[in-house]
């Protein structure tokens, strides 16, 4: 089910718009969704989450829409490692253009580390990293974009902080994983902010 909420902050000169949705996956249908890898909506303990269950040949798995238009806000989704003999966990992509341009922040439960990675034509280049150590299961993700400024949180701790003017324009969001990294995905919540003169 995707959940829709939209409010407006009213400033001297300025309004600012802000449209929240909610990916639960309990009765979302994805279809319209891009995507690399085979991707199934399966139930846990009577919830339902999005799991990539068969990786692609390719060096990336994901899943986004481009029905999202993101600039700047906050993104969040909980995810969980499920396996990986190469690579391991994964995370969100953002500023989507198609399947070769975007921004990315992944945790690496193998590696023990957070990282932010600009994807352009294909090519992976690291941003920031920092080295972290998460208990196997559930864990939450969150990136704060603003202009050319972008955090990255794992379970509330701000751990990566961020600027890159490579990849200005607005897109698509989602979710990612790399090489055999089998990974479940819920709650995936976007808030898009964005201001309109007065």
């Amino acid at each position: 089910m995707v959940k829709k909420l939209m409010f407006t902050l009213i400033f001297a000169s300025s309004f600012m718009l802000a449209d929240t949705l909610n990916y639960d996956f309990e009765n979302a249908s994805l279809k319209a969704w891009s995507h690399n890898g085979k991707w199934e909506i399966l139930t846990e303990k009577d919830n339902k989450l999005l799991s990539l269950v068969q990786h692609s040949k390719d060096s990336f798995n994901f899943y986004y829409t481009k029905d999202v238009n993101f600039t700047n806000g906050p993104i969040s989704v909980k995810f969980k490692a499920n396996s990986g003999n190469i690579d391991q966990g994964g995370g969100l992509m953002w500023r989507v253009q198609d399947d070769d341009n975007y921004y990315v922040a992944r945790f690496n439960p193998l590696e023990d580390n957070f990282r932010f990675y600009l994807v352009h034509d294909g090519v992976r280049s690291e941003l920031a990293s920092a080295d972290i150590k998460l208990s196997t299961g559930w864990h939450t993700m969150k990136i704060v974009q603003n202009g050319t400024h972008f955090e990255g949180y794992l379970d509330s701790e701000k751990l990566l902080s961020h600027e890159d003017k490579q990849l200005e324009k607005s897109g698509g969001v989602g979710v990612w994983t790399k090489a055999d990294a089998l990974t479940s995905f819920d709650d995936f919540i976007i808030n898009t902010i964005s201001e309109k003169k007065r």
